[in-house]
């Protein structure tokens, strides 16, 4: 039986099974965004760090120049970068890395028996370091704008055992500091697994643990979004019926990409049918990916056959299927694209002219 099923699947049997539909003419657009618990520290020394970025940054720019999306741009990651392990000379390689191939750098933090005020303190030190290195958007004034991951899923205080967070209030202090939107889940078969799920949505800070439990889905034409609360972009999660264990029983599928659960275009097709969209909005489909891919089993997937056939087959499919386009975006990219659906901006056959809509480049990118 599949853990914490209980969280989430009343959730998923009262699902709409409701998708855009497109036309050669007016096609649906996918957008494919993988946000990267990046941990190159994980159990290993500096040593195995630089190993991993070495190996991230040979083989990577090679996938970003062989393959084309339906817009013509290659595949786009964004890592979440654990602000706790922060080292300059892994930064500085990281950073080269996203300015060779357009990828971008974000947060991701571990952190537990925090008040709001240690929290805050970790954050500011995390965005000052990853500002210094060019990376980060920025608001008009230069404020740095960033997208986060909670380590060990406990947003908000939200792992039941009250373990790895202590912050009931932790939306508030995201938003103080400058966060744009949370990319934490879905984190099933984890516990923390809140009961919303294959949505976009604003959870508004109520004080206690797990205010994300409830918010406002994202719509267009909504009033007031910014009193809303945090934004949450949730990837796809439901079961797989074409996986089944024993033959019997689905498997579950949580947008994980792993090494022994690589990319496939029949998890494509599966992700496009869970991932959510905005309310009343275009023809768009966001589907939020994650993985681990500073651990090297995993990085070998992202970066090796697998991922060559994956994106191979996803080129393929998209030919022989003309309603249907694909695009690879960086998580910021993805509320851009989020925050002009809800404003009613589609631009026709080219929404990838909103991918800077309302969160600017990185200096690192706009100089490049």
């Amino acid at each position: 039986m599949i853990r914490a099923i209980d969280r989430w699947l009343p959730s998923y049997l009262m699902r709409s099974r409701q998708r855009p539909v497109g036309t050669p003419e007016a096609p649906c657009h996918v957008f494919l965004a993988v946000c990267d618990h990046f941990e190159p520290f994980h159990h290993t020394d500096k040593q195995g760090a630089l190993k991993a970025m070495a190996d991230w940054s040979t083989a990577w720019p090679r996938i970003v120049g062989n393959f084309r999306d339906s817009s013509g741009r290659g595949p786009r990651h964004t890592f979440f970068f654990p602000i706790e392990q922060y080292d300059p000379d892994v930064l500085a390689q990281l950073t080269a890395l996203c300015t060779e191939t357009h990828s971008e750098v974000e947060i991701h933090l571990h952190h537990e028996n925090d008040t709001a005020e240690t929290l805050r303190q970790k954050l500011r030190i995390g965005i000052d370091h990853l500002a210094g290195h060019g990376l980060l958007s920025r608001t008009a004034d230069g404020a740095p704008r960033y997208g986060f991951i909670h380590g060990n899923w406990a947003l908000d205080n939200s792992n039941p055992a009250g373990k790895n967070c202590g912050v009931p209030d932790e939306l508030t202090v995201l938003q103080e500091t400058g966060c744009y939107a949370d990319f934490t889940f879905p984190s099933a078969p984890d516990p923390s697994q809140p009961p919303v799920i294959n949505s976009i949505y604003y959870a508004k800070e109520d004080g206690r643990a797990c205010s994300h439990h409830n918010g406002h889905i994202a719509e267009t034409g909504a009033s007031d979004v910014a009193e809303k609360g945090l934004l949450l972009v949730q990837g796809p999660l439901g079961l797989s019926w074409k996986r089944r264990k024993w033959g019997l029983l689905p498997t579950l599928e949580n947008a994980d990409l792993t090494g022994a659960n690589p990319p496939t275009l029949e998890r494509f097709q599966l992700w496009t049918k869970l991932a959510p969209t905005v309310k009343n909005g275009p023809p768009w489909i966001f589907v939020k990916l994650h993985t681990h891919g500073g651990i090297s089993r995993n990085y070998r997937t992202l970066l090796g056959q697998d991922a060559h056939y994956f994106h191979s087959s996803l080129a393929a499919f998209s030919a022989r299927n003309p309603s249907m386009r694909y695009h690879y975006v960086t998580a910021r990219e993805m509320v851009n694209l989020i925050n002009a659906a809800e404003q009613g901006i589609s631009n026709g056959a080219n929404p990838m002219s909103s991918l800077d809509y309302s969160l600017t480049p990185p200096p690192t990118l706009r100089a490049h």
